[in-house]
């Protein structure tokens, strides 16, 4: 009877290392988990302090475009490409055949523009790099060049007019000074037929394109006298 008493479990030989196996294991978990951190820390940081002078450009380029773009959010004929640094209408952005007028539609989108690139330029980072916006008037293909040429000026020099001649556009509410600015900052530029659209109708169109100064570029002075007045007979000629 005593024999058929169970006897005592013999305690098997690994059963007192499991609890230092189990330890070691979360110690190296735990290492594991600080290595990532200190690495991911370390990367952050160098990542903050390899970023060069043309890096840093860039990103505020892009905040400029971008400050631009939401003010501008609730126009909805214009159109900002940050990507790029243009600034297009659709279809109150296009012309007609063999014309350089605009529908009278791009009045209000260019009166609202207007201020806003001003701000935009005003502003310390627009102070830092905004140079000038061209104002780039396209054609089809249809005639030849020096014709398209010339209808390219044309179209550039009647945006420029909507812009700051209030004779043209009586959307304009701006100040003198304000548009001694827009004289300084926007610029006519003839392109011709470079640059096509799929179709002829798409090709005919103005697009507004904003340059920005480079590394070490010196600055134009933008400094206008609040009591500036607009030039005498300084009116849109076409």
């Amino acid at each position: 009877m005593l024999g058929a008493m169970a006897r005592p479990r013999r305690r098997g030989k690994d059963d007192g290392e499991k609890p230092f196996w189990i330890s070691y294991a979360d110690l190296m978990t735990a290492m594991m988990v600080l290595f990532l951190s200190a690495m991911a820390v370390t990367i952050a940081a160098v990542t903050r302090v390899v970023e060069g002078p043309a890096e840093a450009r860039a990103r505020e380029i892009k905040a400029v475009c971008e400050e631009l773009e939401r003010e501008l959010g609730d126009v909805p004929d214009i159109r900002i490409n940050c990507a790029d640094h243009r600034i297009s209408f659709g279809d109150v952005g296009r012309f007609a055949v063999n014309s350089y007028r605009l529908p009278v539609e791009a009045d209000a989108a260019l009166a609202r523009l207007v201020p806003a690139v001003l701000d935009a330029a005003d502003g310390e980072l627009g102070r830092r790099w905004l140079k000038q916006v061209v104002v780039e008037g396209y054609t089809d293909t249809v005639g030849g060049y020096l014709y398209n040429l010339h209808l390219s000026l044309q179209r550039s020099e009647w945006v420029l007019c909507l812009l700051m001649d209030p004779a043209k556009n009586a959307q304009l509410e701006l100040t003198p000074a304000q548009l001694e600015r827009v004289r300084r900052l926007f610029l006519a530029g003839g392109v011709s037929f470079n640059n096509q659209r799929q179709t002829a109708d798409e090709s005919r169109r103005v697009e507004l394109r904003i340059q920005f100064y480079g590394l070490g570029e010196e600055h134009a002075s933008p400094h206008v006298d609040a009591d500036t007045q607009a030039p005498e007979g300084d009116r849109c000629q076409l």
